[in-house]
Parts: C-alpha cells; sequence; structure tokens
C-alpha cells in the first residue's frame, strides 16, 4: 500500500473476547477465524477518530497553549447476517440461553445483567493488487441496535462499538495495512570488504 493506492470495497469483521490491557492482542490468525465473524456487513465499515483540545491563551492573543484533552474512536458496521448469539455481542445484557432444544432464547435488558465484557472488532479490507488493511479497536456497542423487518429489504443491524484503551500505552486504534519491503540501498563506491 503507499500513496497512490486507492481503497475500494468493504470487507470482513470478526470479534472475539478481550482477556485485558495486560496480554495481547490476539494474532491475525487467531482473530480471522470464521467462528470468530460477527456476521457478514452491509454498507461497509468506518472508523472515526474524534480528538478534543483545551486552549488557553491571554487576553490579548499574544501567547496561547494547546493541550489534547481527550481522544474518542468508533468503528460502525452493519452486520447483515446475524443470529441470537451475535446480539449477545452487541447488548452487554443480553443473555443466550440454547437450553431448551430446538429454541435459542435471547433475554434483552435489566442493567443488573450488564457484563461489561470488551471484545476485539477486527475489520480485513482484503486487496490482492495493493495489499491488505486490517483495523482493530477493543471496546463495545454503545449504540444500542434495532431490528427492522421490512418486506422489501434486509434486516441489518447497525453496531456501533466505542473503542477504549487496548494496551498499557492506550491506544485506541490498530491500523496495519501490507506494505512492500524496503530493499537494502546499494552503495556507489568500490566494495572494500576483507575477506
Amino acid at each position: 500500500m503507499n500513496k497512490e493506492s486507492i481503497v475500494l470495497g468493504s470487507g470482513d469483521l470478526y470479534c472475539t473476547d478481550f482477556e485485558g490491557t495486560d496480554t495481547e492482542l490476539p494474532s491475525n490468525e487467531e482473530i480471522e477465524k470464521e467462528e470468530n465473524r460477527l456476521g457478514y456487513i452491509k454498507g461497509g465499515a468506518s472508523i472515526e477518530y474524534k480528538p478534543s483540545f483545551y486552549e488557553a491563551k491571554d487576553d490579548m492573543g499574544k501567547v496561547a497553549k494547546v493541550i489534547l484533552t481527550e481522544e474518542e474512536a468508533t468503528l460502525k458496521s452493519g452486520i447483515m447476517t446475524w443470529c441470537g448469539t451475535t446480539l449477545e455481542k452487541l447488548c452487554s445484557t443480553a443473555r443466550v440461553d440454547e437450553s431448551k432444544g430446538n429454541k435459542r432464547i435471547v433475554k434483552i435488558g435489566g442493567a443488573g445483567n450488564a457484563t461489561g465484557k470488551k471484545y476485539v472488532l477486527h475489520f480485513v479490507h482484503k486487496d490482492d493488487q495493493d495489499g491488505d488493511i486490517r483495523v482493530t479497536v477493543v471496546g463495545n456497542n454503545r449504540a444500542g441496535f434495532t431490528i427492522a423487518f421490512a418486506k422489501d429489504s434486509e434486516t441489518v443491524i447497525d453496531a456501533e462499538f466505542k473503542a477504549q484503551p487496548q494496551d498499557k500505552e492506550g491506544t485506541l486504534i490498530r491500523y496495519e495495512e501490507d506494505i512492500e519491503p524496503k530493499t537494502p540501498q546499494k552503495s556507489e563506491g568500490p566494495d572494500l570488504s576483507v575477506d
């Protein structure tokens, strides 16, 4: 991937439990398994980073100081293929019960049922020509969800995962892209190496 690359298309969204900032994020190979797919997505995905600043300056506008006070990162995506177990990852109060044989019952609600779980959300954009892009955040869905059953459209659940620190440095977004390996520069002068 370089500055002339054009990024086209959507990708795949994976989700797995987050163990905490004392552990490393799982590898790409560990996350990018079919059992971790949150669902096939519609409408792509977006990552948004918003900093907040405080500016202190004198009345005459001659001296000023600006500091970063807050950061917010959000991963948004529409999930087109989903089931009751997907809802468990989208709602901290969801409880899934599959003990009734051929029924899956999902109960949602009750603040006392909130698990406080965090997830690794991992979006992969595959590009055989320019290289792959991966965006990883840790967080949970804070936007709730709407399930709309319409006669002329698929039901897509819009999820909005607010990022939380994924390591001790406070990293909110991990952006990874494939680049061409750098080749060593050849020297212009004569070879003076001694055998």
